[in-house]
């Protein structure tokens, strides 16, 4: 059913659809009512002479109206999520491509120069423990 947070969120614009529905009610009519849903059903009644279930009825589609808003509001964020979810695997496949052909190359070089790769690691290793035990010995 509508609500009044419905009525006072929306109330402008549903001002234009009663006033589109029942052309008899005026600007003072409706102001008098704002954010009431009780009192506008009544002046509905009183100046269109329309039956209570019929106002409801026309209350329920504008609910239902702004339901279905939502619903597709939620389907456009659910493709925007695919969206993103495609291009972040796209991305992270490029990346592990990109790994595989540096590991590759790596590969290539030790295997043409051995002793200079062994040489390389092992200057490595050491600058790393020494870079390693300077820190510890600060703390």
């Amino acid at each position: 059913m509508f609500n009044q947070q419905i009525l006072q969120g929306n109330w402008n614009e549903i001002k234009g659809k009663l006033r589109n529905k029942w052309a008899a009610l005026t600007d003072d009519d409706l102001q008098g009512c704002r954010g009431d849903i009780e009192q506008l059903i009544g002046a509905i009644q009183r100046k269109t002479g329309e039956a209570r279930e019929s106002i409801e009825h026309f209350f329920d589609d504008l609910s239902s109206g702004g339901a279905s808003a939502i619903s597709r509001a939620a389907e456009a964020v659910r493709g925007y999520a695919q969206q993103a979810t495609e291009a972040i695997y796209e991305t992270s496949q490029q990346g592990a491509l990109s790994v595989r052909e540096g590991y590759n190359e790596v590969e290539y070089r030790v295997r043409q120069r051995p002793a200079e790769s062994l040489a390389v690691c092992f200057g490595i290793g050491v600058v790393t423990g020494v870079v390693v035990s300077l820190l510890l010995r600060r703390h």
